[in-house]
C-alpha cells in the first residue's frame, strides 16, 4: 500500500511539474526583466537591445532594461546569463561572438549548447569585401590576379580579432589561396578609415558602415557574404556568384538567449513578442538605417543554426592557425 501511495505521489508530482512547464508563461513577466549586453554601450548590439527592450516593455507590461557587461570578448556577460535563474527574467542579446568564442578562447565559462537557451536571431548584417578605388580590381577574379602580381605586398583590414568579419576574410583568403596578410583594427571605424585613406587596400567588414562609402565611390564593393543578393547593394554579387569556392556565408548576428532550462512556454512567448518588435515600422526603419535585416526566426530554427555555426568557425580558426586566447 505504501509503495502504491508512493507511486501515486510521484505521478502527481510529475503531472504537476508538467503542468507548471506548460503554464509557466501565465503571468510572465512577474517583475522587471534584465537584458544583458556583453559589450560596451553605443554599439549595434546595444542599440538593438534597447530597441527590443522598449517594445517588450510596452507589450508585456513590465520594464525590460539593458545592462552592459563588457569584457573578454563578451564572455563575461554571457557567463552571467548562463548562470542566472532560468525564469525568463534575465536575457542575453549578443553578437556572433556567441558562436565564435567557444573555439577562439582556450576556456569559456559556459557551454553554449547547455547553458544558453536560444530564443531567436533578432537580426543580422552580412559582411562585405571592399577595396580602395586605387586597387585595379572590379571583380574578385581581378583581385586574385592583382594579389598574384604583388606577392607578399597586399594586406587586408578587419574590425578586430575573432570577429566574423576577420574569420570571413581568413576563409576567403584560404579558399582562393591568396598571399595577403591581415591587419586587425580595434573596431570597424578604424578599419574603415584605414581603407578609405588608402593605408590598407582591402577590407572585409560588416555592411552597415561601408554602405555610404560604396554609394559615394570612396570604396568599391566586390562581393557580399550572403546566399542571395540584397536590395541595399543589389549590384554587388554574392561570394558564390563571384566564384569563391566553399561556404563563404557569414554575418554579424544579433541573437537573443535565455539561461538554459528556461521553460519553453516563456521562450516561445518572447520569440513571438520579439518578432512583433522587429517588424514594427519604427524599429524596422532604425534597423534598416543600421544595415540590419530583421529576422526573428523560431527557437528551433535558431538552435539549428547555432549547432552549425560553432563547428564552422572552429574549422576556420583551426585551418588559419589562429592562436586561442588564454
Amino acid at each position: 500500500m505504501r509503495v502504491l501511495s508512493g507511486i501515486l505521489v510521484s505521478l502527481f508530482l510529475l503531472a504537476g511539474a508538467a503542468t507548471a512547464q506548460t503554464q509557466s508563461a501565465d503571468g510572465y513577466p512577474f517583475r522587471n526583466v534584465k537584458i544583458i549586453v556583453p559589450f560596451a554601450p553605443g554599439g549595434p548590439t546595444d542599440v538593438m537591445a534597447r530597441l527590443i527592450a522598449q517594445k517588450l516593455s510596452e507589450s508585456l507590461g513590465k520594464q525590460f532594461y539593458v545592462e552592459n557587461h563588457p569584457g573578454a570578448g563578451g564572455n563575461i556577460g554571457m557567463a552571467q546569463v548562463a548562470s542566472a535563474a532560468p525564469d525568463g527574467h534575465t536575457l542575453l542579446l549578443v553578437s556572433s561572438s556567441v558562436v565564435v568564442n567557444p573555439s577562439l578562447y582556450e576556456k569559456v565559462p559556459y557551454d553554449v549548447f547547455k547553458d544558453l537557451a536560444p530564443i531567436t536571431l533578432a537580426g543580422a548584417s552580412p559582411n562585405i569585401l571592399v577595396v580602395h578605388p586605387s586597387v585595379p580590381a572590379k571583380t574578385v577574379k581581378e583581385l586574385v590576379a592583382y594579389v598574384a602580381a604583388n606577392p607578399g605586398k597586399v594586406s587586408f583590414a578587419t574590425p578586430g580579432f575573432g570577429t566574423t568579419a576577420s574569420l570571413a576574410a581568413e576563409s576567403f583568403k584560404r579558399a582562393l589561396k591568396l598571399d595577403i596578410q591581415p591587419v586587425p583594427f580595434n573596431g570597424a571605424g578604424p578599419a574603415l578609415n584605414a581603407v578609405i585613406a588608402g593605408q590598407v587596400p582591402i577590407a572585409v567588414m560588416a555592411l552597415p558602415p561601408t554602405t555610404p562609402h560604396i554609394k559615394a565611390g570612396t570604396l568599391r564593393a566586390l562581393a557580399i557574404t550572403t546566399e542571395k543578393r540584397i536590395e541595399l547593394v543589389s549590384d554587388v554579387p554574392t561570394m558564390a556568384e563571384a566564384g569563391v569556392p566553399g561556404d563563404q556565408v557569414s554575418d554579424v548576428m544579433q541573437a537573443v538567449f535565455a539561461p538554459g532550462g528556461t521553460p519553453r512556454s516563456i521562450i516561445d512567448m518572447l520569440q513571438r513578442e520579439i518578432a512583433k518588435a522587429v517588424a514594427a515600422p519604427d524599429v524596422k526603419a532604425k534597423l534598416d538605417a543600421l544595415g540590419f535585416l530583421a529576422i526573428a526566426d523560431t527557437p528551433d530554427h535558431f538552435a539549428a543554426r547555432i549547432k552549425a555555426e560553432v563547428p564552422k568557425w572552429a574549422k576556420v580558426i583551426e585551418e588559419a592557425n589562429i592562436q586561442k586566447v588564454k
